[in-house]
């Protein structure tokens, strides 16, 4: 694994509460005295929340490079964080199955226990890793939000004040490593893929001298707004005739419909990788294409976080909004309906984003390429 020294297992300052500088000042002063800090991160949700997550983990080693650094996460997110060079150690937490109930739960008490923590991040709380860290005895823990459980447990919680002003999800979880004086990022990447893990994703992709290979993943589990795949595919059609592009399509097993209504339509190449990948080869997959088109979900945080161009469709509203959901690195190209709502607004996470065409995405598309080339 890239990175690795153990075995596996943005801008803003956060608004504190005048009654808490006081302990922010002795918190700070306790970790100045520590050379080795020992720090857990919990984010136990999404792919892209996790991606999020990560430049939490950059600012951390970055003030302490002799931390020993460790996230506790789900599952299916392991492949992701055996990828980030900044972490010693990825625990995980299957509360559905392998963790399931209270002997689940205890195990992993336990097992934080025997860690020795001193401090835990938990930016995605939930009732169960707040009691976990507390039952397993690191004194330092700091939350986000204001719960009922934060109050029994003793732990220190930051409101993100109904996020207003809306700053990006990143700078959010930022606020967690600024309280305890983290608050300048490091320049180490947030996903490293080996060589072989590239030759491997290139022998996929089997691309051709000259040929833009353009990933499209047309799903996201219906957790944010989304084009129709009628419309992915039209795009589709229009990037083979104006570019000559190799269109390969992401996805889960679930989604090879979509693939196949997209890849059923294109008489140039094109390529269906739905269900066919574990997260590690869609990492690396994504890491070769030359830009990936998709809405917001986990596969777009993917690419920024590797530094590959993207071209996304977005709903303008604040919750859902690239302002706070954009991906990272800087190379991407979020789409808006350009009267602002769209007609389908109103459906929430199923809205179709109606408002912005095929012809605005297209266009999109040859500029990063262009960009990318030149």
């Amino acid at each position: 694994m890239p990175g690795r020294r153990n075995e596996s297992v943005a801008a803003g300052v956060p608004r504190e509460r005048a009654e808490d500088r006081a302990d922010v000042a002795a918190r700070r002063n306790i970790m100045d005295h520590e050379s080795s800090p020992r720090i857990l991160v919990v984010r136990p949700d999404r792919i892209g929340d996790v991606v999020l997550s990560l430049p939490v983990l950059d600012a951390l080693r970055h003030r302490w490079p002799k931390a020993y650094l460790a996230m506790l996460a789900h599952t299916y997110t392991r492949d992701l964080l055996e990828r980030n060079p900044c972490l010693d150690a990825v625990f995980e937490d299957d509360p559905e199955v392998v963790h399931r109930g209270p002997a689940g739960f205890y195990h992993q008490v336990r097992r934080l226990r025997a860690q020795a923590f001193d401090t835990a991040l938990v930016l995605m709380p939930t009732m169960r890793h707040v009691w976990m860290i507390f039952l397993a005895g690191i004194p330092r823990r700091i939350s986000v939000g204001r719960k009922v459980y934060h109050a029994l447990t003793g732990t220190r919680s930051l409101s993100r004040h109904r996020y207003i002003p809306l700053r990006h999800e990143s700078d959010f979880c930022l606020d967690l490593a600024r309280v305890i004086d983290a608050r300048e990022p490091g320049d180490r990447p947030l996903i490293e893929l080996t060589e072989e893990e590239r030759r491997d994703a290139r022998a996929v992709l089997d691309r051709t001298r000259g040929q833009p290979v353009i990933g499209i993943h047309p799903g996201n589990g219906r957790n944010a707004p989304n084009w129709t795949v009628e419309r992915y595919a039209r795009l589709a059609r229009a990037l083979q005739d104006r570019h000559g592009a190799k269109i390969v399509v992401t996805g889960s097993a679930e989604e090879g419909h979509l693939a196949e209504a997209i890849l059923s339509g294109l008489e140039g190449p094109a390529l269906s990788l739905a269900g066919r990948l574990t997260l590690g080869e869609l990492i690396a997959v994504i890491g070769e294409l030359d830009l990936l088109v998709s809405s917001s979900t986990g596969p777009m945080h993917l690419a920024g976080a590797l530094g590959v161009p993207t071209v996304s469709v977005f709903c303008p509203l604040p919750a859902r909004s690239p302002e706070r959901w954009r991906p990272l690195g800087g190379r991407d190209r979020n789409l808006l309906p350009p009267e602002g709502q769209c007609p389908t607004c109103d459906r929430g996470p199923f809205c179709d984003l109606s408002g912005i065409t095929v012809d605005m995405a297209g266009e999109a598309v040859g500029e990063q390429l262009a960009r990318t080339s030149g």
